[in-house]
């Protein structure tokens, strides 16, 4: 078996694109690059890596970003205040809601560039009255990479990366990942992609998974066509126009066929003796695997092929599947094990993935450059043990202030009572704070092409 050493310098040669130059190269990066494994960094050197990393990144919106730094006098917090981690509970959080606060056409584009800490390029907007589509695609045309996230209500949650926080993303996914599933990655993998193609929606939860294209040579999508904010709001929104039915007629229709086109994808895999990887929204596999059971087919990929989702354990509006139970079913049906079965959580507003262990299935923390905090009623931090609602601070946003309170309830661990690994995790349920409309990219896709619409 290939050494962890040899495995991460190889994942590194395919992940050049994405570091940053000498010139860029800050503390920042020093906490999310340098280190071979970011679950297994003694605590002192990632408490090292992490303070000098957000104190960075802090002072770094604070001078740059007008709003955050107008928040933070508000606060009556400067970066000097910062001395040690134990000053991080000073950092002024923002509510994740804020980024769902804009207007609307031509004022939707002065709010996002608001939002920007770093100098942005010339944008044109092309429209006299954009939709938030147009919008996003003109500043993307100028080299940013804008996008988006949803809940129930369809009101979106719009988040301003530039190039550099996107590739960081993508990194840390694609390293996060990588790293927790040693040693099934290899190149030569086949891949099924369940969400839409990258390259044709500016949705995060498909945007965010255009590094998969560089991980893995062989990559086939389920969902295969332009995904734009108008379908999104309409099948999360529960909109009852003719569009909206038309949009939820069609996605049914694409659903019977997608799940055709994986089955065959199955056969024809088994027949080559390839290693396979699912990466994507769990309840589509789900689907997948009923299907299977109907057909009474049954496939044996074994330990060189894995599963990776990003929650959403919803199959309908009135039936969920647990993770364990998902697992049981990959493993009956496409003969997977189950350790090679994970989950990955993170957000639309952060650059921070908490991934599944093989031996226990809790969700660990990249501790080095993101720093997890969980809050009472009052928003003031708890400790280990205790249910609250997750924030975060974020060294790996740079270009707008990632330090964000989040919608989830999480309990957060100090270390994983299954592994060896000593850096914190999150148990593995994580759930919606009360009166939080319950949002995901998971859920988002879930309703855009549910087999139950009527």
């Amino acid at each position: 078996m290939i050494s962890f050493d040899e495995y991460i310098k190889k994942f590194n040669l395919f992940m050049t694109k994405y570091f940053p130059s000498k010139e860029e190269w800050t503390p920042s990066d020093d906490a999310l690059y340098k280190p071979k494994n970011l679950f297994r960094i003694p605590l002192k050197e990632a408490d090292r890596l992490k303070f000098k990393a957000i104190k960075y990144i802090f002072k770094h919106h604070y001078d740059k970003n007008k709003f955050y730094r107008s928040y933070c006098k508000e606060n009556k917090v400067k970066p000097e205040d910062i001395k040690s981690i134990d000053d991080f509970d000073k950092i002024p959080l923002v509510p994740d809601k804020f980024f769902k606060d804009y207007p609307h056409g031509k004022e939707f584009a002065l709010w996002l560039s608001g939002l920007f800490t770093n100098d942005i390029p010339n944008i044109v907007i092309n429209k006299k009255k954009p939709s938030f589509d147009d919008v996003i695609n003109d500043f993307n045309a100028a080299g940013l990479m804008v996008s988006y996230s949803s809940g129930t209500s369809g009101r979106h949650t719009f988040i301003p990366r530039d190039k550099r926080t996107f590739y960081a993303s993508e990194y840390a996914l694609a390293k996060c990942v990588v790293t927790m599933a040693y040693p099934i990655w290899k190149p030569e993998l086949n891949g099924y992609l369940l969400m839409p193609n990258p390259f044709k929606t500016n949705l995060y939860a498909g945007k965010v998974t255009m590094v998969y294209f560089d991980l893995i040579k062989n990559i086939e999508v389920a969902i295969d066509r332009e995904i734009s904010t108008e379908i999104i709001r309409a099948t999360m929104s529960g909109e009852r126009s003719l569009r909206a039915a038309l949009v939820r007629w069609g996605a049914k229709r694409e659903h019977e066929k997608m799940i055709q086109r994986i089955i065959r994808w199955l056969i024809e895999m088994e027949k080559k003796k390839e290693g396979i990887t699912f990466v994507g929204a769990p309840y589509i596999l789900y689907f997948v695997m009923e299907r299977l059971k109907e057909k009474g087919l049954t496939f044996n990929f074994g330990e060189n092929s894995g599963v990776i989702t990003g929650g959403g354990w919803k199959i309908h509006e009135d039936k969920k599947i647990s993770v364990e139970e998902f697992r049981k079913q990959v493993k009956e049906t496409l003969g997977i094990p189950e350790e090679n079965c994970l989950d990955a959580y993170g957000m639309v507003e952060g650059n921070g993935w908490m991934v599944h262990c093989r031996e226990g299935h809790y969700l660990h923390v990249p501790y080095s450059y993101f720093h997890p905090l969980v809050l009472d009623r009052e928003l003031k931090p708890v400790g280990y043990g205790e249910w609250g609602r997750f924030a975060f601070l974020d060294s790996a946003a740079h270009s707008y202030p990632g330090f964000i309170i989040s919608g989830d309830q999480v309990r957060l661990l100090e270390h994983c009572p299954v592994c060896d690994r000593p850096g914190p995790v999150l148990e593995p349920e994580i759930k919606r704070a009360k009166g939080e409309e319950v949002r995901g990219c998971a859920e988002e896709l879930r309703r855009m092409i549910a087999s139950d619409v009527r």
